[in-house]
Parts: C-alpha cells; sequence; structure tokens
C-alpha cells in the first residue's frame, strides 16, 4: 500500500469503544457535537454511527493541552428553597424553656 492509501483508510470506532476512551454520558456527547465542541459521528447505515479515530484522540489531546476552569459555585443565598440564614438569626420556634 501506499501512502496515500494508508491515509485514505481511516479508523472508526463505535460507541462502545467511544465510551471506553471518553467517559461522558451519551446525552453530553450528543450536546458537544450540536455545539461544535466534539467530534460528529456520521451513519455508515441506518443503525449504525460511528466517529472517527483520529479525530477523537485529536480532541482528547487538545482537552488534555489546554486547562478547562471549573464552574463558579452558585450563590447559595438566591435559593428560594432553603435559604441560607444570616449567621445572626435565631432558628424559628426554639424554644428556652427546659
Amino acid at each position: 500500500m501506499t501512502r496515500s492509501n494508508e491515509e485514505a483508510l481511516k479508523r472508526t470506532i463505535r460507541r462502545r469503544q467511544l465510551r471506553e476512551m471518553v467517559p461522558l454520558a451519551d446525552s453530553t456527547i450528543y450536546e458537544m457535537e450540536q455545539r461544535g465542541e466534539f467530534p460528529r459521528r456520521f451513519a455508515l447505515t441506518p443503525r449504525c454511527v460511528v466517529w472517527d479515530l483520529g479525530e477523537v484522540q485529536a480532541w482528547l489531546a487538545a482537552r488534555r493541552s489546554k486547562p478547562i476552569l471549573r464552574a463558579p459555585k452558585p450563590d447559595l443565598k438566591q435559593r428560594r428553597a432553603r435559604p441560607i440564614r444570616e449567621p445572626d438569626q435565631a432558628p424559628r420556634g426554639a424554644s428556652t424553656a427546659g
């Protein structure tokens, strides 16, 4: 085989193999594909979708090379259910009688 033929033959992986490489939920992968943040799947048959192994490996290498910032913590004071009380407030219904 010549070098150009080897480059034309690309290895593909199915969903099970992708899950072993990328520990994300199917819904997360689908959403990232829709936003253009993950390599797109393509259909071999109406019931078989695959990903290009080279694209997935390149995506993983790019993710390793740049750090992903953690999401900021939520502001608990804005919660509607069970809001955080200020430390100077006494709990309601507390009885001081013994």
